[in-house]
């Protein structure tokens, strides 16, 4: 049976990026079930830019509440039976439903499906491939050796946890699936995608990933990250810390891979400190790693810290 995709676009104060975001929906090959856009209680021109589409989409606008509210909006009024996701300052490429439908119609075991993305300046000029970035990501393309898809399994899924490749965007997931598990958690500013993909792993064996890129990540210079990196990381491993203890019940190979992610969040943010000249506060940010995962990578992170 072939997959109805509901598309759902989360926006807020979206008024310069939304139309090129639907249109990369309206452009698939294999064309969406339907496309929503949460207006998060915009306050510039989001909602004019969506009623120029007319039927062409669903627009509902909520009180803000977050991204996470915004996505899980989406998801519990949607009529398609699989969901796909694209903020609103990104975009898909031509075949990003085509070539996870047409898997889907091919092998009915796959839990949820992936893929690579670019990361791309606001002019769209490229900058990095996601796969290549992360060492799970350069694991699956050696083991794909120049095909366009793999399927990760329960033996890939620590590394994928700890440094994962696929993002919100290149995600596709049963909507009864994202349901159950009761979509992304709200209350958190950064990493949200990350707590839900995990747990969304801890319930599957076989992923779909794609080995080509499947959309563009829009990189700006004015996002929240990089107006104010320490404040992004504290939110970062607050996220993580949560996450941690989320996953206690988890099989060992998730639960390692969350401790060593929050190993890396706590090392960005001793580093996002030492370049603020807080480098006592860096050292109490790595600190806990030590007590939690001894061994040589959190002796390594201090030592990072301390030179």
């Amino acid at each position: 049976m072939a997959p109805r995709f509901s598309v759902i676009i989360p926006a807020y104060n979206s008024e310069s990026t939304l139309a090129r975001a639907i249109d990369s929906i309206l452009a698939q090959n294999y064309p969406a079930h339907e496309i929503i856009v949460i207006d998060d209680g915009s306050t510039d021109g989001t909602a004019d830019v969506a009623a120029r589409y007319g039927q062409k989409l669903r627009y509902i606008r909520q009180e803000n509440a977050g991204v996470s509210s915004a996505r899980n909006h989406g998801a519990q009024v949607a009529s398609g039976d699989w969901l796909a996701f694209l903020d609103a300052d990104d975009w898909y490429y031509p075949d990003r439903l085509r070539l996870h439908a047409e898997w889907i119609q091919e092998d009915a075991t796959l839990d949820f499906l992936t893929g690579d993305y670019e990361y791309r300046r606001a002019d769209g000029s490229l900058i990095s491939c996601s796969m290549d970035q992360h060492k799970s990501g350069r694991s699956m393309l050696a083991r794909a050796n120049g095909a366009q898809r793999i399927v990760m399994t329960a033996n890939d899924l620590e590394a994928f946890v700890a440094d994962h490749f696929g993002d919100t965007h290149t995600l596709s997931v049963p909507r009864q699936k994202f349901l159950e598990l009761g979509g992304y958690p709200t209350g958190f500013k950064v990493c949200e995608d990350v707590f839900f993909l995990v747990n969304l792993c801890a319930v599957s064996q076989r992923i779909g990933v794609i080995c080509s890129p499947m959309a563009a990540y829009a990189i700006h210079a004015y996002s929240a990250t990089r107006r104010d990196p320490i404040s992004a990381q504290i939110e970062n491993v607050r996220t993580l810390v949560a996450l941690k203890a989320a996953s206690s019940h988890f099989s060992g190979a998730i639960q390692r891979g969350v401790r060593e992610r929050l190993r890396l969040g706590r090392l960005n943010l001793g580093y996002a400190l030492v370049h603020t000249g807080q480098r006592g506060a860096a050292l109490r940010a790595v600190v806990p790693s030590i007590l939690e995962t001894p061994g040589i990578a959190s002796f390594r992170d201090l030592l990072s810290i301390l030179i």
